[in-house]
């Protein structure tokens, strides 16, 4: 696959290890056989979500709140023959989404707060379908224990996978 990047992007110049790791962990643990409907919180350039849809051939929506990223994201889905199967959006955290998905991913953007980090998470319960899963990664360093502790007041939680201080949590909707 082949991904446009430039400046004011998240990782312009290399995929980076988080998001790597929660792909990775996704396609051990999920059913590509599904036909998943998927939403992608924060896509950036649309690495995750483009990878998930050429994979898994799932349907993908990708948002972000940079337009320049959006733009990138649609340039890359054309790139790499997945227009059919995703919907670039602009959308501050759920804003502009509407449809219900099986799950929701996101590598969160820290560095632009708890109040939007724990946006995404608990704003995910309200576009997930019953037994649905957010997927997301974080740091230890980041806040993984205290969001994995906030995350259970709403979720069923599972850290699926640790490496190199990243954590992969499952946080099922019950």
């Amino acid at each position: 696959m082949t991904f446009y990047s430039d400046n004011g992007v998240f990782s312009k110049d290399k995929l980076d290890f988080g998001s790597n790791l929660l792909l990775d962990t996704l396609f051990k643990n999920i059913n590509n056989n599904d036909n998943l409907n998927i939403l992608d919180v924060g896509c950036g350039y649309g690495y995750m979500g483009i990878s998930i849809a050429k994979i898994m051939n799932a349907h993908v929506t990708m948002c972000d709140v940079n337009k320049r990223a959006l733009h990138l994201a649609e340039k890359n889905c054309a790139e790499n023959g997945v227009d059919n199967l995703c919907q670039v959006l602009e959308s501050n955290i759920y804003e502009n989404i509407t449809d219900i998905y099986d799950l929701i991913i996101t590598n969160p953007p820290i560095r632009a707060g708890k109040n939007v980090v724990y946006g995404i998470l608990d704003g995910a319960r309200d576009y997930l379908k019953e037994d649905g899963e957010l997927w997301m990664v974080i740091r230890k360093d980041q806040g993984a224990k205290s969001t994995i502790t906030h995350l259970e007041e709403n979720y069923k939680c599972e850290v699926v996978e640790k490496s190199k201080g990243f954590y992969i949590i499952k946080a099922k909707k019950h």
